[in-house]
Parts: structure tokens; C-alpha cells; sequence
């Protein structure tokens, strides 16, 4: 019993320590209620008893933060860090109340409250800003860490440190470091997963089978120096050191302060800061180089540490650019033609090649492992129209979509070596030798080698075509005769033998008073409320008004494309009615109207939970449309107008009258579409090829209507920059000015930026840059990183 007595106070020393010191040097300067602050005049920040510490507005930009800096301007602390800077003209005070509120000219945040009754403030000397309520303390900064640790602070379980943009921008940056329930401390990526296999750096919880379920931990910082991490399992404690400072002696403290801090480059350090001769030191570094933090490189570039030091590299691949050469951790993005054919057109001028890199690995995920030579894994990609990239390790053959990410040059890595792809004008290239041609039998070829290929290919296919073609209407005659035999019976229910129900004309007219509430007016047809005698069911009755050419295809598109698909996030087609010339449709009745009437019509904003939800349902409808029906469906005019929203509050996509379709490894569709100006995709202003990225398009148009809730065009609105909502909102991410969308509601930062993101992210001119629809729901869903590269 004494040496487990003995065991614990030997462990609890540091701790002990710590508060002891702390509270030594903690005589705080009181801050009354009624204070106030000024960003360019005095007084501007309140200093702890030394001086060494401020809290106050700290320049950022053109204007000005709410923070806590050490010394000259190394900020450890700030508030709302992801907000946009103020203005000189803002101020901060200190209330009667107790409350600590940024005051500007188009609205006030609360900095710091209590719900308990605060009579003054104090900066101490230990870097943390605290709320008094006479003696003690009922709010403290050192509860709300952002990049740093301090002297006597501690970072709690379930808590994380997150680094900085830069060294002059302390908003939210690329990495954090997570102290995890399991008494692990991990650095990740932001925007990614706290899952092992992304993990970059760790301080793993030691003995973990002896030690059990971990009930409580912390990592702290004592006066000393010392970096160490407390865990308890209600019955035993861990007390483990992470770093120390260089210079352990008790004497000769006074003017030195340490901090923790994980770093924009993301690596965590310890720091010594000396007053008397004004040095700063670092004493411990979580890595030996920046190479090592996963991501420091954005995507489609790799990271190279220079010899002998810490620094990192960042430089593109064969055939990439950067997306600013001032800032080249921000990634790259692609230089050169792409076509989605991978250059097999009869006309194409393009042509491809892979550049090997010897040391050259990359991370991420690959959609293919294959065990081959090392000549062959070049050659695989060069030929496969999906893969950009192929990584050879060790007699594996590893292929990789775009972007490519988490990739590093190491030279003393002998096994790996890494084939980029890239392309090339035939024209251009002409009596210039070619990196790394691999396999070109297939360029090779003469020109009527080519020909015959693809006449044979083309011929093919439109035989195919034919037979499908015949079998379909085949089909569909046999099914339109046993809709038919339905009618011999008016008292028959819907049998489950049949997908869809054939509906008279006379019952049609019944049901809907002879079509006299109309709910929508459409192009080729009109949309009715009916009331069905046989259950009393509601049901939603659209009618082909307009008898054409036109007409007859809309007709036979909506009745293909909503007749194969059944999702929960698509309207349920019920029957229809082919009748002399009456062609109807019946569909399930959506009580709340459409998503236009939600957003455009209320009085009042929908919550932006149902906005996130209705978002979801959308996204996952046009993933099911275009990943899991037999044929790939693009609808071609998502829109508001089109998304019906039903008494639960799920959204569901409509009017697939213009809907194309894509057999598989089809890549496009030549037939133009007529989609409603403002969500039509660039490319097919132009006459280009249809592909499913001009419903990620649409759907990114919309998305961003969700978020504020207004038209994409409207021209009653205070500045001539917020007339076209993309490039306002555009302008607003830019700016890091989120909130300005939302106006007044209060809503959750993080969702926001990760929905403006997903948002500018689909509206991008270049199709390449869309993302999937798959890779859209999991972006929305938090569970995939958001590309960085096409944000601007």
C-alpha cells in the first residue's frame, strides 16, 4: 500500500508541480466591467502582470483579430479564429453584464460569457484570459485551445489542437491533433477521418494491456518545460513524457516561457521563449521534416526534403501546374488536354505518355493492385483511360485516380517508382523524343488500321443499338397489352404483378374534377391534384398538353427513365394512360410543393437542418441515377423547380422529361439537351459531349440556392456583386466572409464552409475538376476530404 502511495505522488509530481507554479506567478491585473478595446488606438490590449502576455486585436491582413500573443506578435490564442477580420472602426467591451462582446458596424459576437454573474477579468501570466466571479474563475481561454498549448493548460480528451494557415493567418489550417479517447495523442489531415491508416504522427498510450480502459486524459506543460501526457484508468495513472525542454535547471526562470504548438506545417514543437536576450528556441520537433506530415504537399504534387534539413519542397508532376506558384502547398492542377476518349478518337491530336520517377511514392488509395513487372505497370496505366498514375513497389503494380495525394520523393527508397501520365499534341511533338512512351503499338498503327478499327467498332455498336432497340418496343407492346387487360376490370387494385397501373381517361378526368386544379404549368404538359375513388389516395396527374415531336419524346423519356428507377429520393411514377391521343402520367402527390416554393416562396427560411437533409436526399437521387440503374440516367435539368419535397420532408427528383441515358463505358451523348439557363453545364452551351458531370453541375447551381436560400440570378439585391449567386458566393469564400451568405441565421460554421466548398467545387468550367456524384454525397456527408485544387 505505501509503494502504490508513493508510486502515485512520483507520478503526480509534474502535475503538482505545475498548478503550484502556476498559481505562483498568477497575480492578476484586474479588468473592469465597462472596459473597452480599440484595434488602432489605445488602449488596444490588456496585459498580464509581466507584460509578457496581451490579449487585445492583433493585425490580420487589412484588418484586425480578437487574441492572446506573446512577446511581439506570437499569437497562441484566438477568437473565432475562422471569422473574417474587422474593421478599424470595430471595438471590444467588456459589459456590465459580464459578457466580452466584439462590437462591429453590421453586427456583435460574443467573445466570452458566463452563465454565471462575472464581476471582472484578469490576462494572466500564464497566457490564458479568465472571467472572475470575485474569486473564481467561471471562464477561461485555455478551455477553448486553438493551436497551442501553455504553461499549466491542458488539452482534455476528446479535444483537439488545430494549426494555423500561415504564420500571419491563424484561421484554421490543414492538420490537427486529436487527444483521443484512448489516451492516444494522433496528428491527422483535417477534413479526413481520425481513422490509423491516415494518422501521420502518434504518442501511443503505453502498456495498454496492462493499463485497461483509459477513464480520463490530458496532455500538459509545466513551468519546467516539460511536455507529458496524464492518463488514468480510475485506479492507476500513466504519466508519460513527450518532450522536455532543453534547459531543465529551477534557476533562472524568470523571462522564459514555453508553449506547444502544432505548427502550420504540421508538426508539433516544443518552444523556448527567452526575454532576456529575446531568442526563441526549439527544443523538441515531433518529425525530422515537413515531408512527413501527411498532405503538407496539396494535391497532384510531392513533397522532396531538402538535405540536411526540415524543409520541404512542393513541386508538381510531369504535366501539372500550380495553383499559386507564391504558395506552392497548395497543390497543383492539370496543364494539359484531356480527353475522355484517352486520345482513340479518329481526329484526336492527342496522344500519351508516361514520365517515370524513380523514389517516388504516393499516397491515398489506389483503385487497382495487381502483382506484375515494372515495364508492364507503366504500360497498364498508360492504357487505362481511368488511371493518372501508377505506383511500382516491390513487384505491385498500384493505379491511382486524379487527384493525386500524400505523395513524397524519398531517394533512399530504392523499391519505389511512380508512372504519371500525361498528354501530348501529335503535332507539337513531332521529331521530339517522348519520356517514356511504354506500349505504342496502338499509335502505331496507320491511319487505315484505325479506320477499319473503328468502322467495325461504330458498326457494332449501331447493330447493338438496333437489337435493343427492337426488343425494347418489343417490350414494350407486350406490357402496354397486359396494362390493357387491367381495364376489363375497373374494380381491380393495383396488382403486384405489374410495375405500373393503366388508367382510363374518364377515371383520370374523375379523379381530377376534369384537370381543374392545376398545381404546375410545364412546357409540354400541366400537373394536376386527383383524388383517386379506390382508397381515397392523392395523387399528382400530369397531362401532355402539347402534341408533337417534342412532346411525344418527353412523353417516352419521363415513362423509360422513371419506369426502371425506384429510390426514395426519386417521385414514385404510379400508372398512365395512353388513350387516343391523352397521354398521362400518374405520380404520388407531394404535399410540401417543390423546393423552389420552400426556398424562394416561404416567409420564413427553412431551418438549415432541413436544408442539409434535403441537399442529401438530392445528391444521393442523382447517385442512384447515375451509379446504380441498369443504364446511367442524367437527368438534365436539376433544378429547384424539379425536387419535390413529400409530408415527410424527403426530397425527391421529378420531370425527367429530358433525361439521357448512357449504356456502360459509354462516355457521352451528342443529342443536345434544353435545361433552364443557370444550371446548364458550360460544356454543353458548346455542343459538347453530355456526360453525368452537367448533372453534378446542375446540382452544384442548386446547392449553393440551398445555402442562401435565393435564385441563382436575381437583380433586387444591395450590390451589382451579388446579382449571379456563383460568383458571390465564390467572392464570399474568397473573402472568408461565409456568414455574409447566411445573413443573420445562426448556423454551424463548419457545415457551411464544407457546403460552399462542395458547391464552387461542382460548378467548375472544367468537368475533369466535378466531382462524382458518390464522391459529392460522401464530401456532404463529412466522411471524404474536400479537393483543395478547384476552389479557385
Amino acid at each position: 500500500m505505501v509503494n502504490l502511495t508513493f508510486t502515485f505522488m512520483l507520478l503526480m509530481l509534474p502535475v503538482v508541480f505545475s498548478a503550484i507554479e502556476v498559481g505562483a506567478q498568477q497575480q492578476p491585473s484586474n479588468i473592469t466591467l465597462g472596459s473597452i478595446l480599440y484595434p488602432n488606438r489605445n488602449p488596444s490590449s490588456w496585459p498580464s502582470s509581466s507584460g509578457l502576455f496581451l490579449f487585445g486585436f492583433y493585425q490580420k491582413g487589412d484588418g484586425f483579430q480578437v487574441g492572446i500573443w506573446l512577446g511581439e506578435k506570437t499569437v497562441v490564442w484566438s477568437a473565432n479564429r475562422d471569422d473574417p477580420p474587422v474593421h478599424s472602426d470595430a471595438y471590444m467591451e467588456f459589459t456590465k453584464e459580464g459578457k466580452l462582446i466584439l462590437w462591429t458596424k453590421q453586427n456583435m459576437k460574443v467573445i466570452a460569457e458566463s452563465p454565471h454573474p462575472v464581476t471582472s477579468a484578469s490576462m494572466l501570466d500564464s497566457g490564458n484570459f479568465v472571467l472572475y466571479n470575485k474569486t473564481n474563475v467561471v471562464w477561461e481561454s485555455s478551455d477553448y485551445p486553438t493551436d497551442t498549448i501553455l504553461i499549466g493548460q491542458r488539452l482534455t480528451s476528446g479535444h483537439n489542437l488545430v494549426s494555423s494557415v500561415s504564420e500571419v493567418d491563424h484561421s484554421s489550417g490543414r492538420f490537427y491533433l486529436s487527444m483521443q479517447a484512448d489516451g492516444n495523442l494522433v496528428a491527422y489531415p483535417t477534413n479526413y477521418l481520425n481513422r490509423p491508416e491516415a494518422s501521420y504522427w502518434a504518442f501511443m498510450l503505453q502498456s495498454r494491456g496492462e493499463f485497461g480502459d483509459v477513464r480520463s486524459v490530458f496532455v500538459g506543460l509545466t513551468p519546467r518545460g516539460q511536455l507529458f501526457r496524464n492518463a488514468s484508468n480510475g485506479f492507476r495513472f500513466q504519466v508519460n513524457t513527450i518532450a522536455n525542454s532543453s534547459n531543465q535547471s529551477s534557476t533562472n526562470r524568470a523571462g522564459v516561457i514555453y508553449r506547444a504548438t502544432l505548427d502550420p506545417d504540421g508538426i508539433f514543437r516544443l518552444y523556448t521563449h527567452r526575454f532576456d536576450n529575446s531568442s526563441l528556441e526549439i527544443n523538441w520537433s515531433a518529425l525530422q521534416n515537413q515531408c512527413q506530415a501527411r498532405g503538407f504537399c496539396g494535391v497532384n504534387s510531392y513533397c522532396t526534403a531538402r538535405n540536411g534539413s526540415s524543409i520541404g519542397d512542393c513541386s508538381c508532376f510531369p504535366g501539372f501546374l500550380y495553383v499559386n506558384r507564391a504558395m506552392k502547398f497548395q497543390g497543383c492542377y492539370r496543364g494539359f488536354v484531356y480527353e475522355e476518349s484517352c486520345g482513340s478518337s479518329r481526329d484526336s491530336t492527342l496522344a500519351y505518355n508516361v514520365t517515370a520517377i524513380q523514389h517516388l511514392k504516393l499516397g491515398g488509395y489506389p483503385f487497382s493492385q495487381v502483382s506484375m513487372v515494372e515495364q508492364d505497370c507503366g504500360n497498364s496505366c498508360l492504357e487505362d483511360c481511368t488511371c493518372w498514375a501508377a505506383l511500382y513497389v516491390n513487384g505491385v503494380c498500384s493505379k491511382f485516380k486524379l487527384p493525386l495525394i500524400y505523395s513524397t520523393l524519398d531517394p533512399t527508397d530504392e523499391s519505389a517508382k511512380t508512372f504519371i501520365k500525361q498528354s501530348y499534341n501529335i503535332s507539337q511533338m513531332a521529331g521530339h523524343s517522348i519520356p517514356y512512351p511504354g506500349k505504342r503499338g496502338n499509335r502505331n498503327k496507320s491511319r487505315k488500321e484505325i479506320i477499319l478499327i473503328l468502322s467495325l467498332a461504330l458498326g457494332s455498336v449501331a447493330f447493338l443499338f438496333t437489337v435493343v432497340a427492337i426488343c425494347s418496343y418489343a417490350f414494350y407492346r407486350n406490357s402496354a397489352d397486359q396494362y390493357q387487360k387491367l381495364l376489363e376490370n375497373p374494380y381491380l387494385g393495383t396488382n403486384e404483378e405489374f410495375t405500373l397501373r393503366s388508367f382510363s381517361f374518364s377515371e383520370l378526368e374523375k379523379a381530377t374534377e376534369h384537370f381543374k386544379y392545376e398545381i404546375r404549368h410545364g412546357s409540354f404538359g400541366n400537373l394536376y391534384k386527383g383524388i383517386l375513388s379506390e382508397g381515397n389516395r392523392t395523387v399528382a396527374v400530369k397531362r401532355l398538353e402539347k402534341i408533337g415531336d417534342e412532346g411525344e419524346r418527353e412523353f417516352k423519356a419521363e415513362m423509360t427513365a422513371i419506369g426502371q428507377a425506384r429510390h426514395k429520393n426519386l417521385v414514385h411514377l404510379l400508372g398512365f394512360c395512353l388513350e387516343g391521343s391523352e397521354k398521362i402520367l400518374v405520380y404520388e402527390y407531394m404535399s410540401n410543393g417543390s423546393l423552389a416554393d420552400i426556398l424562394f416562396s416561404s416567409e420564413i427560411r427553412p431551418s438549415w437542418e432541413l436544408r442539409m437533409k434535403l441537399a442529401l436526399d438530392i445528391s444521393t437521387g442523382i447517385l442512384y441515377l447515375h451509379e446504380k440503374c441498369e443504364t446511367c440516367i442524367i437527368h438534365c435539368n436539376i433544378k429547384p423547380h424539379n425536387i419535390l419535397v413529400d409530408d415527410s420532408w424527403t426530397a425527391k427528383i421529378s420531370d425527367f422529361g429530358i433525361a439521357k441515358f448512357l449504356v456502360p463505358d459509354q462516355v457521352g451523348n451528342q443529342l443536345q439537351v434544353k435545361a433552364t439557363r443557370g444550371y446548364l453545364a458550360p460544356e454543353l452551351q458548346n455542343s459538347a459531349l453530355i456526360s453525368d458531370k452537367a448533372d453534378v453541375y446542375s446540382y452544384g447551381v442548386m446547392l449553393l440556392e440551398i445555402i442562401c436560400c435565393r435564385s441563382n440570378m436575381d437583380v433586387n439585391v444591395s450590390t451589382e456583386d451579388e446579382i449571379y449567386l456563383p460568383t458571390w458566393v465564390h467572392k464570399c469564400f474568397v473573402e472568408n466572409d461565409l456568414k455574409k451568405l447566411v445573413g443573420d441565421e445562426e448556423i454551424d460554421v463548419k457545415s457551411l464552409e464544407r457546403m460552399v466548398k462542395v458547391g464552387l467545387l461542382c460548378i467548375h468550367d472544367n468537368p475533369d475538376l466535378r466531382p462524382s456524384m458518390r464522391n459529392v454525397v460522401l464530401m456532404l456527408e463529412g466522411t471524404m476530404d474536400i479537393p483543395f485544387l478547384a476552389l479557385y
